[in-house]
C-alpha cells in the first residue's frame, strides 16, 4: 500500500507543534482520532503501542525523518498520519538530525507482515531529497499529499 492511499489532506499536519518525539506521536494519534480513523477509546491504546515500540528501538531514521509506528489487535486496516515540523524534532535517529517529517502508522497485529513492503515503499519515497525539501516546505495538508501523491506516480513509472 502507498503512503498517498493511507493518507488525506486532514491526516497532514504542516506545523507541529510537538518539541519531542513522545509528543509527536500523542499530536499524531489526536489527528487519527479528529478524523476519526481511530475510536477515541482507542486513543490511549495507539499512544501505548506506538510508543511501546519507540522505546524499544528508535524509528529516527536519516535524513530528517521518522516512522513511528505499533501494531494492534483492535484497529482492523493500516492507518497513519504525517506531522511536518519546521524546526525539527530530536527522534534519536540514525544521523542525529532531527525529524522534520514524522509518518505515523498503526498497523492491525495480524497482517503486519503484509505491511513491511508500505514500510519500505516510505523509505524508499523519503530517500527523495527534494520531495523532502519540497515536504518541508508545503503549506497545507493537500499540498504536501499532492507531492507525495506525483512522486509515488512518477516512482511506478515503468
Amino acid at each position: 500500500m502507498l503512503l498517498g492511499e493511507i493518507l488525506y489532506p486532514e491526516l497532514v499536519k504542516v506545523n507541529l507543534d510537538a518539541e519531542d518525539k513522545y509528543e509527536a506521536i500523542n499530536e499524531l494519534v489526536d489527528l487519527l482520532v479528529e478524523c476519526q480513523e481511530i475510536p477515541a477509546t482507542l486513543r490511549a491504546h495507539v499512544v501505548e503501542v506506538v510508543a511501546a515500540r519507540e522505546k524499544s528501538m528508535s524509528t529516527g531514521m536519516e535524513h530528517g525523518v521518522a516512522l513511528p509506528h505499533g501494531s494492534s489487535e483492535r484497529i482492523d486496516d493500516i492507518v497513519g498520519a504525517l506531522g511536518i515540523s519546521r524546526r525539527g524534532i530530536p527522534f534519536e535517529s540514525l544521523d542525529g538530525q532531527p525529524a522534520h517529517i514524522v509518518i505515523l502508522l498503526v498497523v492491525p497485529k495480524n497482517r503486519f507482515q503484509a505491511h513491511v513492503r508500505t514500510f519500505g515503499g516510505i523509505a524508499h519515497l523519503m530517500s527523495n531529497v527534494a520531495l523532502r525539501v519540497a515536504l518541508k516546505a508545503a503549506e497545507s495538508g493537500e499540498a504536501a499529499l499532492e507531492l507525495i501523491e506525483e512522486e509515488e506516480e512518477r516512482a511506478s513509472l515503468p
